[in-house]
């Protein structure tokens, strides 16, 4: 199978590393040519205008789901126009106690091309299939909800 990569990389700019006194500020680049600014989430002093790892989750499984679902499509000849998500991290205490994503919400918007389409049961059916194949979704198992719109 595949062995996937990505660089990370974080520098101290403070003159020692104490306990809430720096910054987990960092870069990871996916490729040779892109580069996210990451941060921790807002709630732990991150910045907010970079992207935290629970969002970076989040997308991850979004973009899996989306693009699982398309190849299910395609495979049953369904014409999709557009495909559109809002991805939600819900952070929170797992049955350890642990501070952790407790769940992912997806909140998929399909469009088709103009004269086709599919009932509201078929659809979610479709959705499940691609949750089920997704393999970001079979990583995390249990914390996945698909909300079709």
């Amino acid at each position: 199978m595949s062995d996937l990569s990505i660089e990370l990389h974080w520098q101290r700019v403070e003159p020692a590393l104490t306990t809430g006194k720096y910054s987990a500020a960092h870069t990871v680049q996916y490729n040779a040519s892109n580069e996210v600014q990451v941060d921790a989430a807002p709630d732990w002093g991150g910045d907010p205008d970079n992207t935290n790892p629970e969002q970076a989750l989040a997308s991850a499984l979004s973009s899996c789901h989306m693009m699982t679902f398309l190849a299910l499509a395609a495979k049953a000849s369904w014409p999709v126009a557009s495909y559109h998500d809002y991805a939600e991290a819900h952070l929170g205490k797992n049955a350890r106690g642990q501070m952790s994503v407790t769940r992912i919400d997806l909140h998929p918007v399909v469009r088709f091309d103009t004269g086709f389409s599919v009932d509201e049961a078929k659809l979610a059916e479709m959705q499940d299939r691609a949750h089920r194949y997704c393999f970001i979704a079979n990583t995390l198992a249990d914390s996945v909800e698909v909300n079709v719109l």
